[in-house]
């Protein structure tokens, strides 16, 4: 197992949820490294912000599919909270001690590049033309505020 990278063929042409996207694979990247360097409390730490940011996406994508009038929004919803579940179970099998990391890089790196090219990549279109019809009708002030707070 390798570091992941990033290709264009994993953008979905919203630019922030590519940059979002993008911070997954370096926190993926981040728990790798630790791993390797047999920095234990760095992988409970990258876990945790790992969690932590995931959750904040999926919650920041879903807000766009919704004010996008996404038709599948439930089931991606679904999707996401299937992928936290699992995930969880990880983290607590992980804290309880048991050597789950290779699974877990194994999990999250085939889980986010089929999610990103499979399920993301359907709802991207519908997202971008509201964005671009938001930033349109006012002002651009969207585009301000979603990179202050997603970068």
């Amino acid at each position: 197992m390798a570091h992941l990278e990033w290709s264009s063929t994993l953008d979905t042409g919203v630019d922030i949820i590519d940059e979002q996207h993008k911070r997954i694979v370096n926190y993926i990247n981040q728990l790798y490294d630790a791993k390797e360097s047999g920095d234990t409390s760095g992988v409970g730490g990258v876990i945790d912000e790992l969690v932590d940011y995931t959750i904040s996406h999926f919650a920041f994508e879903e807000s766009l599919m919704e004010q996008a009038g996404y038709a599948f929004l439930e089931p991606h919803k679904k999707v996401h909270e299937l992928f936290t579940k699992k995930v969880n179970q990880f983290v607590t099998r992980y804290k309880d001690g048991e050597d789950v990391l290779d699974d877990v890089l194994n999990m999250l790196q085939r889980w986010l590049i089929n999610h990103i090219k499979n399920e993301d990549g359907d709802y991207s279109e519908k997202v971008r033309a509201s964005i671009k019809k938001m930033e349109r009708e006012n002002n651009n002030w969207i585009t301000r505020a979603l990179h202050k707070f997603f970068g």
